[in-house]
């Protein structure tokens, strides 16, 4: 069903939500009348990032304006003739608006499709069978719902006690100065005569006793209407705290850490439009009890009372003030993350973003963002930009609400590496993108210095679990497959980490690994270290294995011995694939078989990348004949065929085309065991060496190549 027509179906809250989606920069019925046309267009295929998409948001909005025209032009009747008026008038007004910025009109339909979306998926779940058994995030959600309305009531509450309390302060003035009259006319009575300063001094003298009592009461009146005031603040204030931290400290965590493992292979960190809503009420929050406190400081600097008032107002002051800095602060996020990896001279972008800049009126005064590459070590002091074209100027987005800096074409000039020659490699050295700005909120009433980062909060060390969902993420993302690492892999990869043999997963879940470990100090008895190997694995599988990887053809992550073990048992010519243990991003092949002297198990040379760019996996398992089932007992043309090259095609003018085949000389079963290894084809782990076999393949192609002899067909070449 179309949006537009769900759209239509919303109710409440819902329904003005997605009114107030539509204005002058928008107008509703432009999206009534071509509803099938927007929907049907591909608004997301538009990089907003990127200037050189502008021909195609163009192309878009006067695709937009002839539809609206065509759609004027054909109203027929009374009716139909307002209508084409109106139309019209909104063909001139969308070109008038977009022309000279077509990609803010992409970025405002794609707002408002991405809204309504949201707002029927929501509509449609809370009103479904299911709906009712609302899973944690709603659950989350509507707690922040129902806190936010306990805000509002609260702030409206104290607003509506702020009032009464100026109104009886204004009046406390009013007999006040009637108290100052009062005492005027007495002291003006010293210059009548005793006789008519005694007919009118009585009368005086009562009405300033009973405006002078009435005044006592109602300065301790005042006194408890600004205290009980003060502690209706202190409420709201714990209750915009708890609130602010579930927000910033929970949900804005979340997603920045979302974001970091998106860049590692991680799901997509989600949209923030749900966060800048949450961020902007609290902004709006603030921002309201901020202005009743200081109406309340005023009112006690026009009528000072004794009293403890002053001190709490002060800590009021002080706690508001902490709470929008941290609002402030915290919000100021890198919205699209700069490539993890960069190079001088090369091109690149990021975006930054204040959530609350449009609540707190920050674009008034756009503050301008600045950005710097530091290392690790320049952190500690001051640093050279670094960067080209790093000055962006914060800009306001009316439609979607966003306050946000589009940093479109940085590049890296020469970057300052530190003087510890042989600490570290070049790719070891940290190094951060830091943004830093200004803002002023409330007309420089109060100004913030903000930076997009914390710079290098890295661990020395983390726990192997976390580490194995880490490599785990970044395994199925670069091999792009579904079929990740299991707890057997897992296993397999603890005991290389940590040079153990234990085959149970709990021995690991305590222990901890070290950069040092992960990605500086070799493997015993290896010249690379566990992440060189991990990632020359993944290589392999990304380029070359990933379909056998899928379908499970693949054992990889198992040793020598296990593979071993695992095939003593099976009848002859079962074989499995496994990762090489001695070479970066190789990939071997265990079968067992009978040898002249007893059964053993056999394993070939580790084939890498540059052998499969020659013949594939596939090709070279149905090459050799002696592989017959593919662990534990699946007939291997069942498993492989479909990846088969195809036949060859017959000669063609006396010409046979040359193909490579793999095979393994028979001569190597006839070697005894306890033969000296130097007369045959095993290496000195007792491992086959294809290089001979493969000088074989080229002789063999060699011979092919050579005209065609009489017996082939009686032509030459």
């Amino acid at each position: 069903m179309a949006v537009w027509i769900q759209a239509q179906q919303l109710q409440g809250d819902a329904l003005h939500q997605m009114q107030s989606l539509y204005g002058q920069h928008f107008p509703i019925e432009v999206r009534h009348y071509l509803s099938q046309w927007i929907e049907g267009q591909l608004w997301d295929a538009i990089d907003l990032e990127n200037p050189q998409e502008e021909f195609k948001a163009k192309r878009l909005l006067d695709s937009l304006i002839q539809e609206l025209q065509n759609k004027a032009e054909h109203q027929v009747g009374e009716d139909g003739f307002l209508l084409k008026i109106k139309l019209g008038h909104y063909a001139s007004q969308l070109k008038s608006t977009y022309d000279r910025c077509p990609l803010e009109l992409v970025r405002c339909i794609k707002h408002i499709l991405y809204t309504e979306q949201r707002l029927v998926r929501e509509a449609t779940n809370s009103s479904s069978p299911v709906g009712g058994m609302m899973d944690s995030m709603s659950q989350k959600y509507q707690q922040i719902n129902q806190a936010f309305e306990e805000l509002r009531l609260l702030t409206q509450d104290t607003e509506n006690d702020l009032r009464k309390l100026q109104q009886n302060q204004e009046y406390f003035i009013i007999q006040y100065q009637e108290s100052l009259r009062i005492q005027a006319q007495l002291t003006s009575l010293a210059t009548l005569p005793p006789a008519d300063r005694q007919l009118r001094e009585p009368a005086l003298l009562s009405k300033r006793a009973t405006v002078e009592a009435w005044l006592t009461r109602e300065a301790n009146t005042l006194q408890k209407y600004r205290l009980d005031l003060a502690e209706k603040h202190q409420k709201t204030l714990q209750l915009l705290r708890k609130q602010q931290t579930i927000i910033l400290d929970d949900e804005l965590i979340q997603w920045k850490r979302r974001q970091q493992l998106a860049g590692n292979g991680g799901p997509p960190e989600g949209g923030l439009d749900i966060l800048q809503s949450w961020c902007e009420k609290l902004a709006e929050t603030i921002w309201q009890n901020r202005q009743q406190i200081r109406r309340a400081e005023h009112l006690r600097q026009q009528l000072p009372i004794p009293g403890p008032i002053e001190e709490l107002l002060n800590e009021l002051n002080s706690t508001i003030t902490d709470i929008i800095s941290a609002l402030v602060t915290s919000t100021f996020i890198i919205e699209k993350q700069p490539p993890q990896v960069l190079k001088t001279q090369t091109k690149f972008a990021a975006t930054v973003r204040l959530l609350v800049g449009g609540k707190l009126n920050v674009h008034m005064n756009p503050p301008q963002v600045k950005a710097t590459i530091i290392s690790e070590q320049q952190a500690k002091c001051s640093v050279d930009d670094g960067i080209l074209n790093n000055n962006c100027v914060m800009e306001y987005h009316q439609t979607t609400g966003t306050l946000s800096a589009h940093f479109r074409n940085m590049s890296l000039k020469r970057i300052k590496r530190s003087d510890r020659r042989g600490a570290e490699s070049v790719t070891e050295e940290k190094f951060t993108i830091l943004f830093e700005s200004q803002f002023s909120v409330g007309g420089n009433e109060l100004v913030f210095q903000v930076k997009g980062r914390v710079p290098f909060l890295v661990p020395d060390k983390v726990l192997w679990p976390q580490l194995c969902d880490a490599i785990n993420m970044k395994y199925k993302a670069e091999v792009q497959s579904n079929r990740g690492l299991s707890e057997e892999n897992l296993v397999f990869l603890a005991q290389k980490a940590f040079s153990s043999s234990s085959n149970n997963p709990d021995d690991y879940r305590s222990m901890t690994m070290t950069w040092s470990q992960f990605n500086r100090e070799s493997l015993p008895g290896r010249n690379f270290t566990f992440w060189q190997w991990f990632d020359g694995v993944m290589e392999l599988t990304k380029k070359h294995l990933k379909p056998h990887w899928n379908d499970g053809a693949i054992l990889g992550f198992v040793n020598k011995q296990q593979a071993q073990d695992m095939l003593m048992s099976k009848p002859n010519g079962t074989f499995l694939l496994r990762f090489s243990d001695s070479e970066i991003g190789g990939i071997t092949i265990a079968w067992v078989a009978e040898n002249p002297n007893k059964r053993m198990v056999w394993n070939l040379m580790p084939y890498t990348t540059k052998d499969f760019t020659i013949r594939s996996l596939a090709d070279r398992i149905s090459d050799l004949n002696h592989l017959l089932f593919l662990y534990p007992d699946r007939p291997k043309d069942e498993v492989f065929s479909k990846y088969y090259t195809p036949p060859l095609s017959k000669a063609v003018d006396g010409y046979v085309k040359p193909q490579i085949k793999q095979v393994v000389p028979d001569t190597v079963w006839l070697h005894s065991v306890s033969r000296d290894r130097s007369d045959s084809m095993l290496d000195a782990d007792g491992d086959f060496d294809l290089d001979d076999t493969m000088d074989v393949a080229r002789h063999v192609e060699e011979l092919l190549r050579r005209p065609v002899e009489s017996q082939w067909g009686g032509q030459q070449s």
